[in-house]
């Protein structure tokens, strides 16, 4: 398969090309880095002391939608297009998107399932991410020179998007798998959510398979066989449709990247995930193994 179309890039791979100088307007590497307010890090400062070269920073907050009450849900199409034309991205750019957590993948496959999202299959992530592309020994920088403004043009796919009503629907008719990514903790309803207003636990028929789970020790994407196994293990049958949720519509893309690199590309997300779901739902419609259902 082409470079430009695997979901996934080497760090030896983007190396070469910072090193070629082949960043510009066919090629754009973006630092999207997000994190919850409670990890007290600031991405764009951070971005700012060091970042691979030549990136720009996507800021996911930013990019969304300003008028919901939920955290980071998706732009319009014409926000979108505006957001990444600024960034010097064109319909023919190939991206590549990475992040700084420590896990070594974050919110980097968020921003990769927005941009095919809106139509634009060119994009990948760094595997491993920042935490690799330093373990490597490959140079960062804190230059950052502004790129030349390009025309993006979007096209919306909207079924990729679900809503709380679908998954509502889908409790009662248990049609379609879906699949929760925050930690076990969380999704059992034994450990704290990030966010004060919200308390764990998960919605009906989900199944958790831990965002981090997809990844090594190292932060690098498993391997098709180990994430096939992972599938397998969690009972999810990728050849029937898949659904994935989290706390707010970032990790759950990793369930996305995984099926995507394992040939089932068009795995759908809940935008408002658990932070909607828990404000919404009724009591019986939060299961979970700790105290209180409702704050």
């Amino acid at each position: 398969m082409a470079a430009q179309t695997r979901a996934l890039v080497s760090g030896q791979w983007l190396a070469d090309a910072v090193r070629n100088n082949l960043v510009g307007p066919k090629l754009r590497i973006l630092d999207t880095s997000w994190y919850l307010p409670k990890t007290k890090r600031d991405p764009k400062a951070e971005f700012a002391q060091k970042h691979i070269p030549g990136s720009s920073f996507f800021d996911i907050d930013e990019c969304s939608d300003r008028s919901s009450v939920f955290d980071h849900m998706l732009p319009t199409s014409n926000h979108f297009s505006q957001y990444v034309g600024d960034l010097g991205i064109g319909n023919d750019t190939h991206v590549v998107v990475y992040d700084t957590s420590d896990f070594g993948s974050y919110s980097a496959p968020r921003v990769w399932w927005m941009f095919r999202l809106f139509g634009h299959s060119l994009v990948s992530v760094l595997d491993g991410g920042m935490k690799n592309w330093l373990a490597d020994g490959n140079s960062v920088t804190s230059e950052f020179s502004k790129p030349e403004r390009r025309e993006f043009k979007a096209t919306l796919n909207q079924s990729w998007v679900k809503s709380y009503e679908d998954v509502l629907e889908n409790i009662r008719t248990k049609q379609v798998q879906v699949v929760d990514a925050r930690s076990a903790g969380r999704f059992r309803g034994i450990e704290p959510e990030p966010r004060d207003d919200t308390l764990p636990g998960h919605f009906p028929g989900a199944v958790n398979m831990p965002f981090t789970s997809f990844m090594d020790a190292s932060g690098k994407e498993l391997g098709t066989e180990g994430l096939s196994n992972l599938f397998r293990e969690a009972g999810v049958n990728l050849q029937k449709p898949l659904w994935a949720t989290c706390g707010s519509g970032v990790t759950a893309c990793h369930v996305v990247l995984a099926a995507h690199l394992l040939g089932h590309p068009g795995v759908c997300v809940y935008d408002g995930s658990w932070s909607e779901w828990f404000k919404r739902a009724c009591p019986e419609h939060i299961i979970s193994e700790g105290d209180g259902k409702k704050v």
